[in-house]
């Protein structure tokens, strides 16, 4: 008997518990039709994933519960897989649940819990040590959560030695950069691994820092993928899975080398077995699925990235009740493509460009940026900053004797221009979208309360040179160029005073982003980055610079996370430190 299964990879929002019960409620109505026998969201998808604190407060978790009763209820006879935070005997467990016939009829609780980058599942929940087994006519389905399918061994192995030839893994794995086909290899080597058909259903949306980039697949036990849901965007996945009954032992799988994830150590050792017994599917004949255009694959790293930072942007602003933004539109590389992401997620009309040209404000700045708005058609204002620079100027010299200059000059400009752009968002009721990159937040180049001043960082996570590779790539669409080729080829400036050119203060971006690269994500010692040849007082320099700006960076906006370790959540380094490092 084939079994059909329904992947529901949809986009919650966390804390909002009637929305998402609503939202669960429309992908199961929409697949009803086709009699499904099993129907599998993400994990924690009640809730939104991550809940964070939200889990300490109980009656957060007991009305979680009550969604997924009200959803048995409602739907008795459909079986769902749906994630839920549980509380029994006063622990906490991140469960899956299958509802049927009005109620639970059985629950897991995810076992290896990750602990480590953007996750702290620690700090809430219990790990289960049951792995239930269950029967739906000759399949047997071991269901299992997220990191417990990472783990080399543990829940999925225990569950098809116990004879499980299908195995469903609910997830809520957040993106970055190429971390679908990380995924995509890892859930073919398991369906190898245990000669099991692989299930996979993942989140997708935006929350806070984080992008969940979807990309459900179903796995053959040779590794095939079957099929494959959408990428960034919201989906249903149903499919015919056709009997298996070929060997299931665990047999070692060559070239595949296993991701840096947490080991299961002696867990698999405690894990017990649980079998139930979910009853059959009726014999009458279902309704044939309709056809599914095959979803692209072997996307670009610049597609993919781009795709992510729409999905983050529209996401942020919308689930936080904001229906449109403003951005200072410099006439520089950075704001411009700051723009077009806001642009193509939310609308030209949602977004307002305001530009605050001062006396280093050359005209090729405000050409660009006016072409900028004129492709985009957003809204394009203009204040002259000038005047407020010089009533900034007398106040001082008043209160100090003296005008300001050097960094003071330059830092009261932005901060000018954080302030109208605040003014604006006050009056409106409109975003803030900031316009740094990664290399400029990474080495204090940037002004505290002037260019960091906003509510969103949409490029928080993008290098400087991966700037430039975004904007050639929306360039290059079928839509036609938006970013006017002036604005990329011109060499990065601040503006902040006459002739200034960012490598005044910062070595060249193709040396500083890698330098950045090795010291942030990878925590190699500046010995590593000498020996691969860069200059060890140019390496020396940038990683002090690194570590002296931690208070920079935790007082900017989130941002989003496409890299595989992003400043917020990811790196967490104290603020008040004299580490630094040097050569040994």
């Amino acid at each position: 008997m084939s079994l059909r299964i329904a992947l529901a990879q949809i986009n919650p929002v966390v804390g909002d518990l009637p929305g998402n019960r609503s939202r669960i409620a429309e992908a199961i109505d929409r697949v009803a039709d086709l009699a499904p026998d099993l129907i599998a969201f993400p994990e924690l998808v009640v809730t939104g994933y991550p809940p964070e604190d939200l889990l300490h407060y109980p009656r957060f978790v007991q009305e979680a519960e009550e969604v997924a009763d009200d959803l048995a209820a409602r739907y008795p006879a459909l079986r769902l897989l749906l994630g839920c935070p549980i509380r029994e005997n006063g622990d906490l467990y991140n469960a899956a649940l299958l509802l049927h016939g009005g109620g639970r009829i059985a629950r897991y609780r995810k076992c290896t819990l990750p602990n480590y980058g953007v996750f702290d599942e620690k700090r809430y929940f219990r790990p289960g040590r049951t792995c239930p087994v269950l029967r739906i006519g000759p399949w047997r389905i071991g269901p299992s959560i997220c990191e417990d399918i990472w783990a080399p061994g543990g829940v999925p192995r225990k569950q098809a030695e116990a004879g499980a030839n299908l195995l469903v893994n609910i997830s809520s794995s957040p993106y970055h950069a190429r971390k679908g086909e990380e995924r995509a290899a890892l859930i073919r080597t398991r369906a190898r691994q245990h000669g099991a058909t692989v299930a996979y259903v993942n989140l997708v949306g935006g929350q806070d820092e984080l992008v969940f980039d979807g990309e459900s697949l179903i796995a053959a036990p040779d590794g095939t993928v079957l099929a494959r849901a959408a990428r960034f965007e919201e989906d249903l996945l149903v499919h015919d899975l056709d009997p298996w009954t070929g060997s299931r032992t665990t047999r070692p799988v060559p070239g595949f080398v296993q991701p840096r994830y947490e080991e299961i150590g002696d867990l698999e050792e405690d894990l017990v077995v649980e079998r139930i017994d979910c009853g059959d599917s009726p014999e009458a004949e279902r309704v044939a699925l309709p056809a599914r255009p095959a979803p692209s694959t072997g996307a670009s790293e610049e597609e993919e990235i781009y795709g992510a930072l729409v999905l983050g942007t529209r996401d942020y602003v919308r689930k936080n009740g904001f229906d449109e933004v403003v951005v200072g539109l410099s006439g520089g590389i950075d704001s411009a493509l700051t723009a077009t992401i806001a642009a193509d997620a939310l609308g030209g009309p949602a977004v307002h460009a305001l530009t605050m040209p001062s006396g280093y404000t050359s005209a090729a700045s405000l050409e660009g940026a006016s072409a900028l708005a004129a492709n985009l058609a957003i809204p394009l204002s203009r204040i002259e900053i000038d005047p407020l620079r010089a009533a900034y100027a007398e106040a001082l010299h008043l209160s100090l004797g003296a005008d300001p200059a050097g960094v003071t000059e330059e830092n009261i400009q932005a901060r000018i221009r954080g302030n109208l752009l605040m003014a604006l968002s006050n009056d409106r009721g409109w975003l803030v979208l900031t316009t740094g990159n990664k290399s400029e937040l990474a080495v204090g180049y940037c002004t505290l309360y002037g260019d960091m001043a906003g509510g969103f960082a949409v490029l928080k996570d993008v290098p400087k040179g991966l700037v430039y590779r975004l904007a050639e790539w929306r360039n290059a669409r079928t839509d036609g160029p938006v970013i006017p080729q002036e604005t990329i080829q011109r060499a990065p400036s601040a503006e902040l005073r006459a002739d200034q050119k960012d490598t005044d203060t910062l070595p060249p971006y193709p040396v500083l982003d890698p330098i950045v690269e090795a010291r942030v994500e990878r925590e190699d010692p500046p010995e590593a980055l000498i020996a691969r040849g860069f200059d060890p007082e140019v390496v020396l320099r940038v990683y002090a610079m690194i570590e002296a700006n931690e208070y920079k960076r935790r007082q900017a906006p989130p941002g989003i996370k496409i890299t595989p370790r992003a400043f917020g959540r990811d790196r967490r380094y104290p603020i008040t430190n004299r580490y630094r490092a040097r050569l040994r």
